[in-house]
């Protein structure tokens, strides 16, 4: 005999589901992945530690899901940032731009996301996350090599190295509080794509 769970439960179940989700995004944004235990988020989610269990069998199942939201919403912000007016190379400065704003504004959750040691299955979320964003620069070059305001390149070789370079630079601001060397991303970006508005070094 198969349990079905009436409409009643499975609402209640979701409802505890998303505060479980919930109470993990502010300890992550808080406290970093090391401080986002399954006990502190059952006490912050009100719940009790079985049923953090009963919906993620375990801490790196849990952050792995919130990676996923996280990614999404991350991901839909570079690609807005991308459709911006200007040339591709100047998309592709907007895009970086977006994203280490964002970031200097929830520095402890963007650790998180970009460097901080974690566990198999979020580091796996985390390489989902930097292909994705890869993936939204590389198609701004591409379209730049079409329309000729790029040289020719191979486009997922470079947005791979820049966002590398990228996630590189903002772990020190990250962690120190201090922008470094964050407001040399523009130009970075530019030189890296070879755009002819790069300027001298």
């Amino acid at each position: 005999m198969v349990y079905r769970r009436t409409p009643k439960v499975q609402a209640r179940m979701d409802s505890q589901r998303a505060a479980i989700l919930d109470a993990a995004v502010e300890l992550l944004a808080t406290r970093g992945y090391a401080g986002c235990s399954v006990v502190a988020v059952a006490q912050d989610a009100g719940v009790a530690t079985g049923s953090v269990y009963r919906h993620f069998p375990s801490k790196a199942e849990l952050v792995a899901e919130l990676f996923r939201q996280l990614v999404t919403r991350e991901v839909e912000a570079v690609e807005r940032a991308a459709q911006q007016p200007g040339s591709a190379g100047e998309r592709v400065v907007a895009v970086v731009d977006t994203f280490a704003a964002r970031a200097l504004k929830a520095p402890t959750l963007a650790y998180a996301l970009l460097a901080e040691p974690v566990d198999t299955p979020v580091e796996a979320e985390r390489i989902v996350f930097r292909r994705a964003f890869r993936d939204v620069i590389a198609a701004r070059i591409t379209e730049g090599v079409r329309d000729g305001t790029l040289p020719p390149q191979q486009a997922p070789l470079t947005a791979a190295a820049i966002v590398g370079a990228v996630a590189e630079v903002m772990i020190g601001p990250l962690t120190s509080g201090s922008e470094g060397a964050v407001g040399e991303l523009p130009t970075f970006t530019l030189r890296a794509l070879g755009a002819p508005d790069a300027g001298n070094p």
